[in-house]
Formats: C-alpha cells, structure tokens, sequence
C-alpha cells in the first residue's frame, strides 16, 4: 500500500493491513499474526514524519480493532523513500488443508452472493492510482484511498469462517483492486464460467452512482462467494446474525464472459 499511504498515511496503511487479512481468511484461514515491511525517507523532514506517524498509526489502530496482534516488523530510513513511502503488509492464519476455499467459481445455476459492508464511491480508481507516478498533485487523488472499518472486519472474518463450516459456499474472493470487475471476472475465468451481475441488487452507502462507479469502486470489507443453489439462505442468515449484508446479486452462466445488468438493461 504504498501510493496510499504516500497521500494518506492512516487510511493507506490501514487497509492495507484489512486486505491482507481478507487475502487469507478468503481461503478458510484464522488470522493469527501480522507482520509489517516498511521504509520512509529521513524524519528530518516533516512530510517524512506525518507519513511514518500516521501510518504506524494505521497498521496499529486496524490490527488492535480486529483483534488480530501484529507480531513483527521492520522499519528503515532512507532518502530513496522520500517521495515515496514502501508499506508491506503480510498476515498469518491457519487452516487445514483440506478445507481450502478455492476462488474458481463453477456449477451453472448457482447463485452469486455478494456479502459484507456496502458499495461507496470510496476507492475510485485505487488500482490504477496505485501504480501512477507519485507527483504534487498526488494529494488530489485522495478519494482513490480506500476507507477501513476494522470492526466491520472482525465480523466479516467470524462470518466467512462461519460460512465456511457449512460447506455451502463453492467459492470466495475478497473484493481487493477494481472491486466487483475483477473478482467477478477472476471467479468466472479461473472456474471457466461465466457470471451475470445485477447491480441493483447491491447494497450501496451513496445515492445515484453509475455503473461505473459500481463496478470500480474499491470500498473495503467486501466479498463475491458463489454459493450451492438452495443454501443462499443458510448463508444469508448467517451475514444478517453477524450485522452484515448478505444478498444473491448474480448467477453462474456457461457463456465465458461477465455480463454486467443495470436497471434492466446489460
């Protein structure tokens, strides 16, 4: 998270540390450990140190919330990260192999389940913002920062874990880069299937968005899971218990694309 935190050191680093986490519970793992990379140019500067205090406070104010404690790290300084902040996240759980949740998703007719928080215009454009070059008018690119909630995390986390155990779900990505276009289109070319989407099934926090801000829209603590057909309800129950959204948003189809539908038209 490295362009994050350059423009938003807090937000930056923190959900840097609630994507890590959702890398591995995604898979069926219990997080037990964070560890941390980090490198930041001479704190003589005082760019330089609001970046270094506000994203230790981002790593440590996300872990302490969700509960998950953050073991090691490390930290250098030097001139070469002066424009440009390096902040790694890396997070441990465990699982048994056996009960791994693949993310291909597959059985045509089964329905797609879109759980967790709501859909914002938060995060517009993060991925490409991520890999712009860093210059003045970085600050201005702001809104492509993602905004965490940690608690909202920890019930995502008892919730998927939860999912799991029912054995009802067939597949599972977090929404990380791009949001709903890429975990759509990665469940569907990784199982090689298709999925057809309706956006307005998707619970959203913000009035009179567009399809494309949908669609790209990295809001954070969301999930895609591709669940048997006729146990949605389990899981729904199970989202609602935990104070999450939980709502069948699409269907696996056979034709190998992703068809996007929006007020009834594709």
């Amino acid at each position: 998270h490295n362009h994050p935190s350059a423009v938003e050191p807090f937000q930056g680093a923190a959900t840097g540390v609630g994507g890590i986490l959702r890398d591995i519970f995604t898979m069926g793992a219990r997080p037990i450990a964070i560890l941390n990379s980090l490198r930041f140019g001479a704190l003589e500067d005082p760019r330089n140190r609001r970046i270094f205090a506000g994203v230790v406070q981002g790593i440590s104010h996300y872990a302490n919330c969700v509960g998950v404690p953050t073991v090691g790290g490390e930290g250098y300084f030097d001139a070469a990260s002066t424009v440009n902040p390096l902040v790694n996240a890396m997070a441990l759980g465990l699982m048994e192999t056996g009960e791994i949740v693949k993310s291909g998703a597959k059985g045509l007719g089964n329905p797609v389940l879109y759980v967790g928080s709501t859909t914002g215009r938060d995060g517009m454009g993060g991925a490409s913002f991520a890999s712009a070059e860093l210059t003045d008018k970085s600050m201005d690119d702001r809104p492509a920062v993602q905004v965490g909630d940690p608690f909202l995390e920890k019930s995502l986390i008892e919730a998927c874990l939860e999912a799991f155990q029912t054995g009802a779900v067939v597949a599972a990505q977090d929404m990380g880069a791009a949001g709903i276009t890429c975990s759509t289109s990665e469940m569907a070319a990784k199982g090689g299937v298709g999925i057809e989407l309706d956006l307005d099934k998707i619970p959203v926090r913000e009035t009179g968005m567009v399809p494309y801000e949908y669609l790209l829209s990295e809001s954070q603590e969301r999930m895609l899971f591709v669940a048997e057909s006729g146990r949605e309800g389990e899981l729904i129950e199970i989202f609602e218990r935990w104070g999450l959204h939980a709502v069948v948003a699409g269907t696996v189809i056979e034709e190998p694309i992703v068809r996007i539908l929006f007020k009834g038209e594709i």
